[in-house]
């Protein structure tokens, strides 16, 4: 009875003509069991135009129950460990007791690959406008909230994505997708009544408006009830976080910290953010919002969010402004604008930027990106200092066109690669809105359409053409090129003016547009940096004419403001007066890009080896902090325990290729002088050309790869230790193929080397393969032959077992020639693999080996090596070793104790602490590719 009267509640409440979705719920929390007993009722309205024969239901909390979930695959795309290796009490799942339709049971399923769906096959097909109730009786177990920030914690739990909730029919057929940690869920807004029993230890803040509450002794219990709600949060708390602020409109609860705001400046600041976008936006129709801690960290602002509050060189509140700013446009947006969020994630995530860029242009428009440190002697030197705050979003979007790893804005949200989803494509839709503006000439365009835009779709179902309407409508230009090709293409945005011809009192300006890709461009006459003249190209591919007036300009230049997000900017400018296009600028350490200068660097480098000690020198190269094209280096060193100079040159370009499977051909060469031995070194000479070819689906960990070099090695001759074959050349043609998952791994290589003694071949795979019971099984292959050899007098050449001659100089070896010592324990896995140093060591004619390891517990290993090594004129030897092997980290740092082998039990040798081997990477690019993985 008490379901019905709530129920009744909800119709004769509701405000809108249409249908409403009507929810009532009784939750019930187990605080030990971490569980959630529900009783749900939810009354459904078809409200599209086909008679429907069954249901679809989003059971989000069902994602967590295991790691064959498309949420757990999307953990181990994204190197998230935690969740795999996760036990059973820490995960969730839904237990459904049981279901009901109009009173009958229904049967229903779970949609293949779909485990956090719920289908409901009908009795009776749903007619057009007709209602239907159903009734679920479940239990949610809550996951620990390590995982996405949600779910229980040790003062509560936070609870999003909890209820069982109709999906969307769209265009005549049924629309939903798997939870995978995106918060896109698509859904209609309902009405809900919710009554809820907690410990009593608990007190409750959410998004709800709170009807009654009643806290006793045993437990406490609420009731709450919402309208036209899009999401449900609930936040259960031992000591309540959340605080209230109250502005003209709505209240604000939120519990986003900053310990230097007072809470006074906290309330204003609260105020002047709701104001703002009811100004931006319209009115916003619920009478709460809630803003959470946890929604910021799982959205923060990027740059923002890296340093302590201590180190932070914004001014005072600055921070917390602009946490409270995005996270709390963020809820505005998503708790009233229903779209496809997945696929069509755009729009909303180009309104915040928008906002947000708007909003520091507002506030803080003299605000630099490094804040005061852009004053600090030394720092201000450089151009990244007179970086205003907003030129992140530009700067941060075009680290992904560098690496040509940019996607179109239109991609489907969950195929985008994580710096995309969350950085990079926000940020481009946002530029892109500065951008569509000034080229409209209208400074109030955006301001008018996001008012009318919001107002007239607030609490509707809408798609992205509703955006595109009324943009038109209040376009005084043709603005199809934004919909057809900045949104729906990634091609590279690169303009050039090629001529300029001086007419009269006129500049006549030949400008080419070096992409694919049809869009409008600004033409400046520039002196001094100050704009004397500008005018918009519309937008046009191949080469275009325009003129601009020749008084006081003594350069013209392409995208002088950067209002367009351009790939290079180095080449936009074309000198009048001027002797040069661009001055030459040399700077310190590395810097930003200033497309106004040719620039060069000079870095202080640091390194070491046991020869020369610890080395330092000047870099002098042309790498900006984005990526570029075209780059050189040289690196000379000097080694103070050696007394010589060492070091390295290297020229290379990149040519990139977008959206083919081949990804990009890098031809160079690149020299070297280093010790390989006590005041003895070696020269390298190495031309090369690497093709690189990737997926197309960026997010894959697919890579393949074809490279061929010439390496030339002369070494120091030494009378009293005389090496064999010190000058040689070896030609290499390799293949690569690799696909590095988290859970399932596998690289393969072929290799082919030619010199005028010798050839040979080999191949080498590696397959890991991390199973449900988080154990990790891990095998390895090598195999190589000589087709030639002329070498047999000495193993420079040979195949090693245990640790390779590696005379063509790829491998970081700290002690290069050391046979004893530190040093020569360090292990790198190539050609046999082998950790035990047995004998034979080499083999001239052929060697097979396979080397695997299995988990003992967590980050602990068993490993074990068999093989056969085969020499001239001597049978094949078998051999073998085996050991623990620790973990520590993955192909980084990684510890061998040998146990048992050829040589018989180990351990029990005086030297066996000289037998240990281990994995140290001290590179710092190989240690960021540690941590920028999951991102790329």
């Amino acid at each position: 009875m008490r379901i019905i009267c709530c129920w009744l509640l909800v119709i004769l409440g509701c405000k809108y003509s249409f249908a409403q979705t009507a929810v009532v719920v009784n939750a019930r929390l187990d605080n030990e069991k971490k569980t959630l007993f529900i009783s749900q009722q939810i009354n459904y309205t078809n409200n599209s135009n086909i008679a429907l024969e069954e249901l679809y239901f989003y059971d989000w909390a069902n994602a967590f129950k295991n790691n064959s979930t498309p949420l757990a695959d999307r953990f181990a795309e994204d190197y998230q460990r935690n969740f795999h290796y996760a036990k059973d009490h820490e995960r969730g799942y839904t237990n459904i007791s049981k279901i009901l339709a109009h009173g009958d049971s229904v049967s229903w399923e779970r949609p293949p690959k779909h485990p956090d769906i719920i289908s409901l096959q009908l009795k009776k097909s749903l007619q057009p406008n007709e209602t239907i109730t159903i009734d679920f009786v479940y239990q949610i177990k809550i996951p620990d909230d390590k995982f996405t920030r949600y779910g229980y914690h040790k003062n509560g739990y936070a609870l999003q994505h909890w209820l069982i909730l109709p999906a969307v029919v769209d265009d005549e057929k049924w629309v939903y997708f798997s939870n995978k940690n995106l918060n896109d869920i698509f859904i209609e807004p309902y009405d809900i009544q919710l009554k809820l029993e907690v410990p009593p230890s608990f007190l409750l803040s959410s998004n709800l408006h709170l009807v009654s509450s009643q806290l006793t002794s045993l437990n406490n219990q609420y009731q709450l009830e919402g309208k036209q709600i899009i999401h449900t949060n609930l936040y259960l708390e031992k000591s309540p976080s959340f605080q209230i602020a109250e502005t003209s409109h709505i209240n604000v609860h939120t519990n986003i910290s900053d310990e230097k705001t007072a809470p006074e400046m906290k309330e204003i600041l609260i105020k002047r953010i709701v104001n703002y976008l009811e100004n931006k936006l319209g009115d916003y129709p619920q009478e709460k919002i809630l803003v959470s801690e946890r929604d910021y960290l799982s959205n923060p602002v990027y740059g923002l969010n890296q340093l302590p509050s201590f180190l932070s060189p914004f001014p005072e509140s600055f921070q917390y402004d602009m946490k409270l700013l995005k996270t709390l446009t963020h809820q505005f947006l998503d708790q009233t604008i229903v779209i496809n969020h997945r696929e069509e994630y755009w729009v909303k995530e180009g309104i915040l930027t928008y906002l947000m860029m708007d909003y520091v242009e507002q506030h803080y428009p003299d605000l630099k990106l490094l804040g005061k440190f852009s004053e600090v002697i030394g720092v201000r030197w450089f151009h990244l200092a007179d970086f205003k705050f907003n030129d992140r979003y530009a700067f941060f979007f075009m680290n992904m066109a560098r690496l040509n790893l940019d996607q179109a804005i239109e991609t489907d949200y969950d195929k985008l690669i994580k710096f995309n989803q969350n950085i990079a494509n926000p940020y481009k839709t946002g530029i892109g809105f500065y951008y569509l503006e000034d080229y409209l000439e209208d400074n109030q365009l955006m301001e008018k359409s996001l008012a009318s835009f919001y107002q007239e779709n607030r609490l509707k179902r809408i798609t992205s053409k509703s955006f595109e309407t009324i943009l038109k409508q209040n376009s005084n230009k043709n603005v199809d090129w934004f919909f057809e090709e900045y949104l729906a293409k990634n091609n590279w945005i690169d303009y050039k003016i090629t001529q300029v011809e001086e007419v009269g009192d006129s500049l006549v300006i030949k400008v080419k547009n070096k992409e694919n890709i049809k869009l409008p461009i600004p033409i400046y006459g520039i002196k001094d940096k100050a704009i004397v003249s500008k005018k918009w190209l519309p937008p046009f591919v191949g080469e275009q004419i325009i003129t601009l007036p020749k008084e006081n300009t003594q350069k013209v230049a392409v995208n002088y403001e950067g209002i367009a997000p351009e790939f290079n900017q180095r080449d936009n400018y074309y000198r009048v007066t001027t002797l040069l296009n661009k001055p030459f600028q040399m700077r310190l350490l590395v810097d930003a890009e200033d497309p106004y200068y040719t620039q060069f660097f000079i870095i202080p480098e640091f390194d070491y080896n046991l020869y020369d000690g610890f080395k330092i020198g000047p870099k002098l190269y042309n790498k900006t902090i984005l990526a570029r094209r075209f780059e050189y280096k040289v690196s000379p060193k000097y080694g103070f325990v050696s007394n010589e100079v060492s070091g390295s040159a290297s020229i290379d370009y990149t040519f990139q290729y977008k959206n083919q499977h081949l990804f990009a051909i890098r031809p160079g060469i690149g020299a070297s002088r280093n010790a390989y031995a006590e005041q003895l070194y070696y020269h390298r000479v190495t031309p090369f050309i690497n093709f690189a070819f990737r997926d197309r689906n960026l997010r894959s960990n697919k890579r393949q790869s074809i490279g061929f070099r010439s390496v030339n090695v002369f070494r120091d001759r030494d009378a009293a230790n005389p090496v064999d074959e010190p000058d040689y050349s070896v030609h290499n043609l390799g293949y690569s193929y690799s696909d590095r998952n988290f859970d399932n791994f596998f690289t393969g290589s072929f290799d082919y080397q030619w010199h005028k003694d010798f050839s040979k071949v080999s191949i080498t795979t590696k397959w890991r393969k991390l199973f449900l019971n988080s154990r990790q099984l891990e095998f390895r292959l090598f195999a190589g032959t000589f087709l030639k050899n002329d070498t047999r007098e000495s193993d420079y050449f040979s195949f090693a077992l245990d640790r390779p001659t590696d005379y063509l100089f790829d491998y970081n070896y700290y002690g290069r020639s050391e046979d004893t010592g530190l040093f020569s324990q360090q292990f790198i896995e190539a050609e046999g693999g082998f950790k035990s140093k047995l004998q034979p060591a080499f083999a001239n004619q052929w060697m097979t080996t396979l080397n695997g390891s299995y988990t003992i517990w967590n980050w602990i290993l068993l490993y074990g090596d068999a093989g056969l090594v085969k020499n001239e004129n001597q049978s094949a030897a078998f051999v073998y070793d085996s050991g623990i092997r620790l973990n520590l980290v993955q192909d980084y740092f990684e510890i061998y104790f040998p146990l048992y082998s050829n040589l018989g039990w180990e351990p029990s040798e005086d030297n066996y602490d000289q037998k240990i081997r281990f994995i140290v990477s001290l590179d710092i690019k190989t240690l960021i590719r540690l941590f920028t993985r999951r991102w790329y």
